[in-house]
């Protein structure tokens, strides 16, 4: 007699970080990739008190993203590097479209002085 094993509901639905994991290692990114962009968006979840992503829209984002440039006082390939994180979960495993981000404040480049 042998039973028929039936998926729980947890069984076949698998946590969002690790839906990205699954989604970056299919499209074969970097390791480093992948540990930077669950970093990201993990700091993202936890900004906005532990929200689902799929709850949020694009005036979550922009807020994270100012709150890096003026509080965090990130570089601007930081900030960029975490936008690209939330653009890869919306796009490629929310599949959600998030909008045009132009409330973003950007973090200041640094200014290159000629050397003579």
């Amino acid at each position: 007699m042998s039973a028929i094993l039936t998926p729980g509901p947890q069984q076949n639905k698998s946590k969002l970080l690790d839906q990205v994991r699954d989604v970056i290692r299919l499209k074969h990114y970097s390791i480093r990739t992948e540990q930077s962009y669950v970093d990201w968006i993990r700091r993202f979840i936890l900004f906005h008190g532990k929200r689902h992503p799929r709850d949020m829209t694009e005036a979550e984002v922009s807020s994270f993203l100012t709150h890096l440039a003026r509080e965090a006082g990130v570089a601007a390939s930081t900030q960029n590097q975490a936008l690209s994180a939330l653009l890869f979960l919306y796009k490629e495993v929310l599949k959600q479209e998030i909008g045009w981000l132009e409330n973003v404040e950007r973090a200041k480049k640094p200014a290159r002085l000629p050397v003579t």
